[in-house]
């Protein structure tokens, strides 16, 4: 019998939340899983579901109080169905993200689904958490990519909701409880995945702009010229890229001479390369001619294109190594918002706390900011930095003000119960308490996550 570590199941990859288990389970099927679940509520023994291990809120660490069983799900990693007529794709809950991307690649489809940790990630964790990512713009959320799951109930049952139809109206939408749900309400094991047509055509720009308000006016001249081909439009300050620089071997600056704020931007079409990029300059020279860009750079290759997306997907992984206490807020405003709110996070931080350092990245086209903030001398190990949230109060409240969400892509897990309490309408905390009471009485379901 081969036994391994529990350590890569029980913490997070960040190493900021450990955790312990019971026991790992391992299963290579969804009736074992039904199975293991089966055992669990009659014995009411508390389960974590786990993909990849990749998420940033905790969802994924058990609790060693409970002393649960983690699930694992990596062994159903089988792709069952590849429909390019269709356009659809069944996979089982451990296929790693860049797999499947590669599985609609080889029929000339595209999963459009891409975010950093999409080597290692599994889409069972995308689904539970209700993955972002990059191309959100023009293909949408995790959610937006889904026909139909397959999923264990907290008592055992087997649900085949597997259906590849585009249209189904016959009853509640079941599947939405789920995703999302960061394994509250059930175990994921598959899902039949929406494909679509590979863009003929791609152009990359690394663009320097002279503010947050040139980048959003930019985007507005953009959007009227290529409409739903902008597949990506990236705000990267210069502090994110100085810190991929100094931390990500093989990065390095895009442009001559260093500036304030950047975007990375991407279109896609069905005409040639030369074409689209021919389109995109015209756009760049309209927008320099209204100082909205100082400099840019097209990549000249698919290569050079990969290289600049690899400096915005690697922002959080540079983040993690330097040294200090990060507060991280991955926030969602208005489209429009987005550059006051940048002034007003700002200041506000400056107002209350000496020498903020502002690490400011995120989908500028869809009003989704990962706006963090380093606070010098204070590790992660610090317990006084762990019980500090004043940073994170300052930025949720000016969040709050504008209407917008405390968590736009990475979940509530356990980092954020306390904002759930704070800010989330008292009656959508009491329609989520129903549905969990419903479905999982006895609370064995990750407990403790989403819903203190």
């Amino acid at each position: 019998m081969l036994f391994r570590s529990l350590e890569p199941y029980v913490n997070d990859w960040r190493g900021i939340y450990q955790g312990g288990a019971a026991a790992v389970v391992r299963p290579a099927n969804a009736e074992q899983v039904a199975a293991i679940v089966k055992i669990c509520a009659e014995t009411r023994t508390p389960i974590v579901p786990q993909g990849g291990n990749t998420g940033m809120c905790g969802a994924t660490v058990p609790d060693p109080k409970q002393n649960p069983v983690v699930v694992a799900l990596g062994r159903m990693n089988r792709i069952r169905d590849v429909d390019g007529l269709n356009n659809t794709m069944t996979v089982e809950a451990g296929c790693v993200l860049a797999n499947l991307q590669q599985a609609a690649a080889d029929v000339n489809r595209l999963f459009p689904l891409s975010l950093g940790a999409e080597g290692s990630c599994q889409i069972g964790g995308n689904l539970s958490t209700n993955a972002g990512g990059v191309n959100v713009l023009r293909y949408g959320n995790t959610r937006d990519l889904v026909l139909g799951i397959e999923a264990v109930l907290p008592d055992g049952r087997l649900w085949n909701g597997l259906r590849s139809l585009r249209k189904d109206n016959t009853g509640y939408d079941l599947k939405h409880l789920f995703i999302g749900a960061e394994g509250t309400l059930g175990i994921i094991t598959s899902a039949v995945l929406k494909l679509f047509p590979r863009p003929a055509a791609n152009a990359v720009a690394w663009l320097a702009v002279p503010s947050p308000e040139a980048a959003l006016e930019l985007f507005s001249m953009m959007r009227e010229c290529f409409g739903d081909r902008i597949t990506g439009f990236e705000l990267i300050s210069r502090v994110c890229l100085d810190l991929v620089l100094k931390h990500i071997p093989g990065t390095r600056d895009p442009l001559a001479q260093p500036h304030g704020w950047y975007v990375l931007t991407e279109v896609g079409d069905s005409t040639t390369d030369a074409s689209i990029r021919a389109e995109l300059e015209s756009v760049l020279e309209k927008a320099m001619e209204k100082s909205l860009v100082i400099d840019a750079t097209i990549a000249e290759s698919q290569a050079r294109a990969q290289a600049l997306w690899k400096i915005r997907e690697t922002i959080p992984e540079a983040c993690r190594d330097e040294p200090g206490m990060l507060y991280r807020h991955d926030i969602a405003v208005a489209v429009g918002k987005v550059p006051q709110f940048i002034k007003d996070g700002e200041a506000a931080l400056i107002k209350h706390f000496k020498k903020p350092n502002i690490i400011c990245f995120g989908h500028l086209g869809d009003g989704n900011l990962h706006y963090n903030s380093f606070v010098e001398g204070r590790m992660r190990s610090d317990p006084a930095a762990r019980e500090a949230h004043d940073v994170t109060t300052v930025i949720y409240d000016i969040v709050k003000q504008y209407k917008g969400s405390f968590s736009a892509e990475h979940g509530v897990g356990i980092a954020k119960l306390e904002e759930m309490k704070r800010y989330k309408d008292p009656v959508e905390i009491d329609l989520m308490r129903t549905v969990k009471r419903a479905l999982d009485p006895l609370n064995i379901m990750n407990p403790g996550k989403v819903l203190a």
